[in-house]
């Protein structure tokens, strides 16, 4: 194996309470970004928040990250990351985002990766995307009262990828 080689993903290890917003106060796309690179800067791996910004809203340029079924996957890829940075916020009321199905979205879940990393990047990005393909886990992320909750939901989704393996 490589040295820092990450074999398998595991969104537990990157997800922490301090990282977790349940309640994101703006109101459209460009709000919920600035916000949750707010959330990012509480974290000591990501020291600057204005790239990580720069570097989301030049990927939304691409095509929106808003991969439907009420979630998006806001992310970018940033020298001045010293770790991968992963982010939940979620705004009850939805918000258009400009997702591919049209519908609002409720669920972000946001990555800062060090620009060299790109294929682990990738690899976390397909984590939260299989996650939120199942309609159940979206709806009780949609429902969880405390951040406590919400790293169990992903925790026991682990769990159950694991078995099926």
């Amino acid at each position: 194996m490589k040295k820092n080689a990450r074999p398998e993903v595991d969104l537990t290890t990157l997800l922490k309470e301090k990282l977790i917003q349940l309640e994101l106060k703006g109101n459209d796309k460009s709000a919920i970004l600035e916000e949750l690179v707010e959330i990012a800067g509480r974290s000591k791996r990501l020291v600057n928040k204005k790239a990580f910004l720069k570097a989301m809203i030049e990927r939304e340029a691409l095509g929106s990250t808003g991969i439907g079924n009420g979630v998006a996957v806001p992310h970018g890829k940033i020298k001045q990351a010293k770790d991968f940075v992963l982010v939940f916020g979620r705004k009850t009321s939805g918000v258009d985002f400009g997702a591919l199905d049209g519908e609002k979205t409720y669920l972000f879940f946001s990555l800062a990766s060090p620009e060299e990393k790109v294929g682990f990047h990738l690899k976390i990005l397909s984590e939260i995307s299989r996650m939120v393909k199942d309609k159940f886990v979206v709806e009780q992320l949609k429902k969880a009262r405390d951040k406590k909750e919400i790293i169990k939901i992903v925790t026991d989704f682990k769990k159950i990828k694991k078995a099926d393996v």
